[in-house]
């Protein structure tokens, strides 16, 4: 059949980046050189692989099925290639990292110069998403997920927990009191968010003795936003320390009720891919990362 590594990795990155013309700019060929390759792969197969709408590219069952195989032969050879580069002790290539804002703000982005250091061949590539993302669609190496995972044909790295707190700033507290109880809390502005309603699960028992649901007065889309929000005094807020350590710290927000509050930690981990050996780059950025994470003291 003689199927090329050419003709395999024009297939991958089609689907990856989602038409001919983008995949043939990723990987500077031409269209024409792209789409032939396309073609003489699905010849040899004598299938279909991809259907050609006016619209997008779609893969068909096979298409599906093949690109499975074709993306364990591609990363066989970059884990060669990762490997010819470790025995010149130095470990190389594209990682690609996703992360919650806040989270990629306040713990990653302040670790870079330091694996940067220690690993100048890695080229990093940053991206945040405050959903929960398809690592293979969004072509991501490594995930932080933050809480409880629930997809199991994923591999995790657990990174440590992270308590939420109810905090609010000085000024805040100040012009409208300090409250007591859920009771009062629930006077108060409270900042929340507008995607998930779990994240408006609060740390305290409301009258009933449940886990207070607040209804947010202000809402935003992340946690960054809500921290900053309550550092200009606007509310009430309960986020994770591992993003307001500093701000309590520096006294800039200030925990309330914690004698009310229920200790709840929410798990970090880092997720991935690996239905094959784990690829340097990737061990590398993991091992750094738990390190920092556990000598630092960062959640």
């Amino acid at each position: 059949m003689n199927i090329t590594f050419e003709e395999l990795l024009a297939f991958n990155t089609v689907v990856n980046t989602g038409s001919i013309t983008a995949a043939a700019e990723q990987l500077q060929q031409t269209t024409s050189g792209v789409s032939r390759a396309l073609g003489r792969l699905e010849k040899k197969l004598n299938t279909t692989l991809l259907r050609r709408t006016t619209r997008r590219l779609e893969l068909t069952e096979e298409g599906q099925l093949f690109l499975i195989h074709a993306q364990q032969i591609i990363a066989s050879v970059e884990e060669a290639e990762e490997a010819m580069v470790l025995q010149r002790q130095e470990v190389a290539g594209l990682l690609r990292v996703n992360a919650a804002t806040p989270f990629m703000q306040h713990i990653i982005v302040p670790l870079i110069t330091r694996f940067r250091h220690s690993y100048p061949r890695i080229q990093l590539e940053l991206n945040t998403d405050d959903h929960i993302i398809d690592l293979i669609e969004k072509r991501t190496d490594v995930a932080i997920r933050i809480g409880s995972l629930k997809d199991s044909s994923l591999h995790a790295r657990y990174l440590g927990a992270s308590q939420t707190k109810i905090l609010a700033s000085p000024h805040y507290l100040k012009k409208y009191g300090i409250p007591t109880n859920s009771q009062q809390l629930q006077t108060h502005t409270l900042i929340g968010f507008n995607s998930s309603s779990y994240l408006n699960n609060w740390p305290i028992l409301d009258s009933k003795g449940q886990i207070l649901q607040v209804t947010p007065t202000i809402s935003a889309s992340n946690g960054e936003m809500i921290r900053q929000l309550a550092l200009q005094g606007e509310g009430i807020v309960a986020l994770s320390n591992f993003m307001t350590k500093s701000d309590q710290q520096s006294g800039q927000l200030v925990p309330i009720l914690e004698q009310e509050m229920i200790y709840r930690e929410k798990p970090i981990n880092a997720v991935y891919y690996q239905n094959r050996k784990l690829a340097f780059r990737i061990s590398c950025f993991l091992d750094f990362l738990s390190k920092e994470i556990t000598d630092r003291q960062l959640l």
